[in-house]
């Protein structure tokens, strides 16, 4: 039997999971069931990301920065593509999983706990990137701040590179919440099951999502999460015109880091 197409709404939703999913896979504070859960549902980059990443990061000129760096889905396949590679991000526990990936992978690269709109790092960077829609898990303010922050700490070449992306769903909101139910299993048996409601707030460009993160094992609940995140999108010329605002130069456009659902996906190089 073929399977049916997706209804309107239902495509609508499996952009939004999708979208979040992959935001969610790095960034901002969560507690160590939702790190581990993204984790088991994108341990590492793809390879079309990572050769994003590779023919524009300085391989050569100085040491880049990661930031909201997450568990090291990305920073772990930098380095051992020879890259040199510090991270830094607000979660305790996120970073505890990207240091144990790093050295399972026989790296012990730098790592800070620090928010990215208020950073206070001993290095200076030759580059340093937010990747996957990350940077849009902040919030407004906090977003300018980051964007002066990551400025401060950056020398020539001075690259800055932000993935970004648009919703396909902000055209036609879904009138209730998007409840969706996602289900992870792990070597040890256990099984991680994440239940969420995601409501599109379009006067202020921001998608809600609650998340409720389970650890089951034999059916029972070992372990539960709460989390509530928000993500901001931006079009084009509104993070072209922030960047420039906070003293970036070079600002351009490029298309998307990654593959990528329905909805309008695109990159911003610049420099500081």
């Amino acid at each position: 039997m073929e399977p049916r197409p997706l209804t309107p709404p239902e495509r609508r939703g499996a952009a939004l999971r999708a979208h979040r999913l992959r935001s969610f896979a790095s960034g901002r504070p969560r507690g160590s069931l939702a790190a581990r859960f993204h984790d088991a549902l994108t341990p590492r980059a793809g390879e079309v990301e990572l050769a994003w990443y590779r023919e524009r990061l300085p391989r050569d000129a100085g040491t880049t920065l990661a930031a909201m760096c997450g568990s090291g889905w990305l920073l772990l396949p930098l380095l051992r593509e020879g890259f040199a590679v510090h991270g830094v991000d607000t979660s305790e526990a996120v970073l505890e999983r990207c240091a144990e990936r790093c050295r399972i992978g026989g790296f012990r690269p730098q790592l800070f706990r620090q928010d990215v709109a208020a950073l206070n790092l001993p290095f200076r960077y030759a580059a340093a990137f937010v990747p996957a829609g990350s940077f849009q898990l902040l919030p407004r303010p906090a977003a300018r701040d980051a964007l002066a922050s990551l400025r401060a700490h950056l020398v020539e070449p001075s690259i800055l590179l932000l993935d970004l992306f648009v919703p396909e769903a902000v055209a036609h909101p879904p009138g209730a919440p998007v409840v969706e139910v996602d289900h992870v299993a792990l070597e040890d048996a256990s099984l991680f099951v994440r239940r969420s409601e995601t409501l599109i707030d379009a006067n202020r460009r921001q998608i809600l999502t609650t998340s409720r993160y389970e650890q089951r094992v034999a059916g029972r609940i070992v372990a539960r999460e709460d989390e509530a995140q928000a993500l901001t999108w931006y079009v084009e010329e509104e993070i072209a015109a922030m960047l420039r605002d906070e003293g970036y130069r070079d600002v351009r456009i490029e298309t998307a880091a990654w593959p990528s659902p329905p909805g309008r996906h695109f990159a911003v190089c610049a420099r500081g």
